[in-house]
């Protein structure tokens, strides 16, 4: 009798054990999907849309990802929104006659099939114009994204610290 109620102990801890285990493996899968937050639009793939926080009554904001056209034909990001901005543009930053200048991008940007554009600080972005609320670090904020030939697609943009990258991300040059 002692044998077979150690054993029932033991296999109770075992069961516990394993129950721990499932538990610590789901939220894991959770927290890294949730992480990621990658989207998928025909043969586009839009990877961690995110933004910088803002400081008190800042207007405008960056925002930033990776798009990858899996397509065997070049689409365009020509336009979207964010619900806390009256205006969406897509925008370019680059170094002319030794001056960092930013001009949006009127047709758009082209993604080139095959191809990945990163949309970063200092670089390609989006412009969030007219900000009714600031944009605070650890907030999801909702937006759209649309391409000329893949469509609309709802996103949602990560709020990263005032001055931060993303994980992993390169140092640059911002426009808030």
């Amino acid at each position: 009798m002692i044998n077979m109620l150690s054993f029932v102990r033991r296999a109770g801890r075992v069961r516990d054990v394993l129950f721990a285990a499932a538990l610590a493996l789901v939220a894991t899968a959770a927290t890294t999907r949730a992480q990621a937050h990658d989207y998928t639009l025909g043969d586009i793939k839009i990877a961690h849309p995110w933004s910088r926080a803002t400081p008190g009554g800042a207007k405008v904001a960056g925002g930033f990802m990776k798009l990858t056209n899996n397509g065997k034909e070049a689409d365009r990001l020509i336009g979207g929104s964010l619900i806390v901005a009256g205006q969406f543009e897509v925008h370019e930053t680059r170094m002319q006659d030794n001056v960092m200048r930013m001009r949006r991008l009127e047709k758009g940007l082209e993604i080139p099939a095959g191809a990945t554009v990163e949309l970063r600080p200092g670089s390609y972005h989006v412009m969030f114009i007219g900000l009714q609320s600031g944009l605070k670090e650890g907030e999801r904020v909702n937006g759209t994204l649309i391409f000329e030939k893949a469509g609309k697609v709802e996103v949602e943009y990560k709020i990263e610290a005032l001055g931060g990258q993303p994980a992993g991300g390169k140092a640059g040059t911002g426009h808030h």
